[in-house]
């Protein structure tokens, strides 16, 4: 990064807390927000890079013998897994929930180079340092799309996918997105404030409402953008949308070969770069009951389920009809 941006950044970093402003600030790694269960490590090397993945291992007092890896989405953490977790635990399944590099409580590496592919082969190095073999995984929103790869790279080791409004089920670019640069990314994400996040959040992830409960995820994700490392995060996020804008999965949809669960909420519109899109082509985006019916019918052996009044977080909207699908619908 060049030291004009890095300036410009430290100084818009400040301006919260010059202001005044109430907002959390939290570590680069999400130090001072607490996760319901204790926080596990696995430290590797990649890219040259000492790395260390933070994740949850929540074991269930009566075990079923099955494992469950729940993947987040970009803008959530394994934390906003909590409700799921005390279901799948309920039901005896072992979960394991990482916070995948760059992300949450995880190392924010100053040089990666991104790919869904090297976010599975973490996932799975780590599956493996904790013996566990054959899993069902269940990824949300961008961790629909890392299900997808780690799916596509390990299919013996899957027993199940469940992509809960996975986005990729369209590629941006060739719908007529502009491809927004690392450095265009870096801005936007330096601009990052609890208002921006929960003005997006009620149009998109709850169709319009609003919840108490919904708000310490906005001070989660508000706390890492205004803390300490607040320019590495939102480098990290830059590197993190433009693996997303450039690395389609809908084109291997047809590849799966394990039972995959498709859940949408009809009302959600993401769409990454959706801002950046012409006015006339941003109506064509993000139109989920469009494509969650494609992505169903491209997958060989999918199971749609369709939440009509639900956005892109039916789990967080509505945990009741939610995971009583999800438990419907996962293989005995």
């Amino acid at each position: 990064m060049r030291i004009s941006i890095v300036i410009a950044a430290l100084a818009i970093a400040l301006l919260p807390m010059a202001a005044g402003a109430a907002e959390p600030a939290y570590g680069p790694e999400l130090q001072g927000f607490a996760y319901p269960w204790p926080v596990s490590h696995y430290r590797f090397t990649s890219q040259g890079e000492a790395l260390d993945m933070a994740y949850l291992d929540v074991k269930p007092t009566k075990p079923n013998g099955r494992t469950a890896v729940l993947l987040h989405g970009k803008n959530f953490c394994s934390a906003t897994w909590q409700a799921t977790i005390t279901v799948l635990t309920g039901a005896g399944y072992r979960v394991i929930a990482p916070d995948q590099i760059g992300f949450c409580k995880s190392t924010k590496p100053a040089h990666y180079q991104y790919s869904f592919q090297q976010l599975a082969g973490n996932t799975r190095a780590l599956l493996e340092s904790l013996g566990i073999g054959k899993v069902t995984v269940i990824g949300h929103s961008t961790g629909g799309m890392l299900a997808i790869r780690y799916g596509l790279m390990y299919p013996a080791e899957v027993e199940q996918l469940v992509l809960v409004d996975p986005i990729g089920l369209e590629d941006w670019k060739a719908k007529g997105v502009p491809w927004p640069s690392v450095d265009t990314w870096y801005r936007q994400e330096l601009q990052t404030s609890a208002d921006r996040i929960r003005d997006y959040e009620r149009a998109t992830y709850y169709a319009g409402t609003w919840k108490p409960e919904y708000e310490k995820w906005v001070d989660m994700l508000a706390g890492l953008n205004n803390g300490p490392g607040h320019t590495i995060v939102a480098w990290n996020s830059a590197l993190l949308y433009d693996m997303i804008y450039t690395q389609p999965v809908v084109y291997e949809l047809g590849d799966l070969t394990m039972p995959v669960l498709l859940m949408i909420g009809d009302k959600d519109t993401t769409a990454i770069g959706k801002n950046f899109a012409p006015p006339s082509i941003r109506p064509t985006l993000g139109n989920y009951p469009a494509l969650g019916k494609a992505a169903a019918a491209r997958i060989p052996h999918a199971t749609l389920v369709e939440f009509p009044s639900l956005g892109h977080a039916p789990q967080i909207q509505d945990p009741e009809a939610f995971h009583k699908a999800l438990l419907a619908g996962l293989v005995r």
